[in-house]
């Protein structure tokens, strides 16, 4: 009875997943192609299911505790699925954060050609689909292979800054849409960051071993 609960647990949390990393990918597809409907969905309709998707399974998970009173691996599994939907819902927070930025750019002059934002994007919805993976099949070893990527989304990161800080420096009037490109890079970062903790919630699920890749996200 509890493992077939657990079992629909995980089969749920795989469906919030799935929703989030499209999320993300609208977010930015929204952006490059100007589409400002698609960038509304995201704000208007797939945020309010990510909401209501964690508060089902946040429930869901409080109420196998109680009843079952679940030991060891169960108990920590149970915890770590709790985990990870609320590092769902922050990325999904941070994907509607990209769609706002979005909505703003759309119709204004480009401040600089988009490349590494994109590739951003890859990256975060790689680690996230690939940390998903990690906790489906307890695997410590591609858990590991994400920290490593979470340093390349950082490196973009402070390559954006670096050069929307030289626009900024020299034309007063890019300086808005500047900085809402900084915080669509920004939210990637943190966007991969919140994979990466899902990554070491893995290693510890399978080997016991507290890793902290990075300090820890601040809030929104």
């Amino acid at each position: 009875m509890l493992n077939d609960k657990i079992l629909m647990l995980r089969e749920r949390l795989i469906g919030m997943s799935a929703l989030v990393q499209e999320m993300i990918e609208h977010s930015i597809r929204g952006l490059l192609e100007k589409d400002a409907p698609l960038l509304r969905e995201i704000i208007e309709i797939q945020e309010p299911k990510v909401n209501q998707l964690e508060v089902e399974l946040d429930e869901v998970s409080t109420s196998l505790i109680a009843l079952h009173e679940p030991k060891a691996r169960d108990l920590r599994l149970i915890l770590m699925v709790m985990r990870i939907n609320n590092d769902l819902e922050r990325i999904g927070d941070h994907a509607v954060n990209i769609a706002e930025s979005g909505l703003y750019l759309i119709d204004r002059p480009p401040v600089k050609s988009l490349v590494d934002i994109p590739r951003m994007a890859e990256l975060a919805v790689a680690m996230l689909r690939d940390a998903l993976d990690a906790f489906i099949h307890e695997d410590p070893a591609r858990a590991r292979e994400i920290l490593a990527r979470d340093d390349e989304v950082d490196a973009l990161r402070l390559q954006v800054l670096r050069e929307l800080v030289v626009i900024m420096t020299s034309e007063a009037a890019a300086i808005e849409r500047s900085l809402h490109l900084d915080r669509i890079a920004q939210n990637l970062e943190r966007a991969a960051d919140l994979s990466t903790n899902i990554a070491e919630d893995v290693i510890y699920l399978a080997e016991g071993t507290v890793v902290k890749h990075h300090a820890q996200e601040p809030e929104n």
